[in-house]
């Protein structure tokens, strides 16, 4: 029988790790209302995780980010993951970037910081039979973005509901 104690008793399981690149050059639309809006598209990557790896597909989406006065950067990912055994998974994130307290005007002067914290909440969905468990997860990531590579790396963690 289901408890209050049962329903809210929780583990946290590492899903996956996964690193993306972006160009060093993205496309600057410039200040709007909003903010800075800035497009990074995907040039590629990898992840790995206990039940699954793959490379995330080049050209296969971007980030569409952000950046407020605040000096918060929001991130906004829709990209492909492509498994080892050809199974195709949507990647959609929205979270955020710690640019720092003076991030929105050494944005506009310079970009990005070298390293910029990013904390992101990861939805999966895909219609691949051996995957399919992915769409059942709410996830949350924890990374960050590395200007000399131009990458941004990931820990990817659930809370499953079982």
């Amino acid at each position: 029988m289901a408890t209050r104690d049962n329903l809210l008793a929780y583990r946290v399981e590492h899903v996956l790790s996964f690193t993306g690149k972006i160009p060093r050059e993205p496309e600057i639309i410039g200040p709007v209302p909003e903010g800075i809006r800035v497009n990074f598209y995907n040039l590629g990557g990898e992840f790995r995780g206990p039940r699954l790896h793959g490379k995330l597909r080049e050209g296969a989406g971007g980030d569409w980010y952000t950046v407020r006065r605040d000096g918060m950067g929001l991130v906004n990912v829709r990209t492909t993951f492509e498994t080892h055994d050809g199974a195709l998974i949507l990647v959609t994130y929205e979270g955020l970037a710690d640019l720092g307290e003076d991030g929105y005007e050494k944005f506009l002067e310079s970009g990005p910081p070298p390293v910029v914290p990013l904390r992101i909440s990861p939805r999966f969905l895909t219609s691949h039979p051996n995957y399919t468990w992915l769409n059942k997860l709410l996830c949350f990531g924890i990374g960050v973005y590395e200007a000399a590579t131009s990458e941004a790396t990931y820990d990817v963690y659930a809370l499953p509901m079982t």
